[in-house]
């Protein structure tokens, strides 16, 4: 990243509300196979992060588990699902099977065109999607002009259409007791939101963090809502886990409520804390209300919103977790 263009490299962290600290390991460490690289207090409650047993920016989930909360809901101005990625279909029927047999229902393998996905809820309602790698963006449009044209999905792709049973009997034959190597999640995949202005959210994120429209599509699970996508886009390829996309809702329609099963805030990420000062200063510039440079002990951070309410972070990519 060159700080005259102010592009950020991706997410650095998702940060989810969970109402119970056992099932939430037991869920994200146990089943999911994530590693739990940090825990500690986060006000009234535990704090856990999971992602690779690294720690990497990209790869982490901050979870502040509040017993007694509100469940919150989603809405404009929050987030509908959160995306963890896997290699390719083989090992995501994989994912659908464990996570079967362990009594968490799914749905799909739908083909979205740009990847294929299954969805799935952890204990508190967040919704979370596994999606695949491929074939990418530029299967339906060149790769030097993506976002350009808005795409219709495939009739036996969209909702009412297509062979749901057939859908429901797809998975991976044998159990799967253990998280391998070949299906383990790579960390975040993207993130889906609620907007009620898509032109607003495109010049926010285009400005703010210099993501690029890169597809221009329709919801296949609610062909009337538009589906737009925002990611790192230098006009030859889309970085992978730098993509935020928005359903485009009415702007009247209602709005999110925080609490329990619902995301908090999307961290993107900052490479130390000299950029992070320069993009402090950068959104300030364009008239983005941002918190002055906090602490938070892994990382260093700057808070702000975008323009439907939901709340960001830039964060640091070090010093990391264990390094104190």
């Amino acid at each position: 990243m060159t700080m005259s263009g102010f592009v950020t490299e991706g997410f650095h962290h998702v940060a989810l509300v969970a109402g119970d600290r056992g099932a939430t390991v037991a869920f994200y460490r146990d089943l999911l196979g994530f590693s739990l690289v940090d825990e500690g207090r986060h006000g009234d409650g535990d704090r856990l992060v999971f992602g690779d047993p690294a720690g990497r920016p990209g790869t982490l989930l901050d979870v502040a588990v509040r017993p007694g909360a509100g469940r919150g809901a989603f809405g404009v101005g929050g987030v509908h699902h959160v995306a963890l990625g896997v290699g390719d279909q083989a090992q995501q029927l994989k994912w659908k099977r464990r996570l079967t047999d362990a009594g968490v229902p799914v749905s799909g393998p739908y083909d979205r065109t740009w990847f294929h996905s299954i969805y799935f809820a952890d204990p508190d309602g967040q919704i979370l999607e596994i999606a695949t790698e491929g074939p990418g963006f530029a299967v339906d449009e060149p790769a030097e002009a993506l976002g350009q044209a808005l795409i219709q999905p495939k009739p036996q792709r969209l909702v009412g259409q297509r062979d749901e049973a057939a859908i429901r009997a797809t998975t991976h034959p044998e159990p799967v007791p253990e998280v391998d190597d070949a299906m383990r999640l790579w960390g975040l995949h993207h993130v889906t939101g609620f907007t009620g202005d898509l032109d607003a959210a495109g010049g926010f994120y285009e400005g703010a963090l210099g993501l690029r429209l890169v597809k221009r599509s329709v919801n296949q699970d609610d062909p009337d809502t538009l589906h737009y996508f925002w990611a790192n886009y230098d006009g030859t390829r889309v970085l992978p886990g730098s993509d935020i996309t928005f359903f485009g809702w009415p702007a009247h329609a209602r709005g999110t409520r925080p609490g329990v099963g619902q995301t908090d805030h999307v961290a993107f990420r900052a490479k130390d804390a000299d950029q992070l000062l320069a993009w402090r200063e950068h959104l300030a510039d364009r008239g983005i209300a941002v918190s002055a440079v906090e602490d938070d002990g892994p990382f260093q951070r700057v808070t702000f919103q975008a323009p439907d309410g939901l709340r960001h972070e830039l964060a640091t990519d070090g010093p990391g977790f264990g390094a104190g």
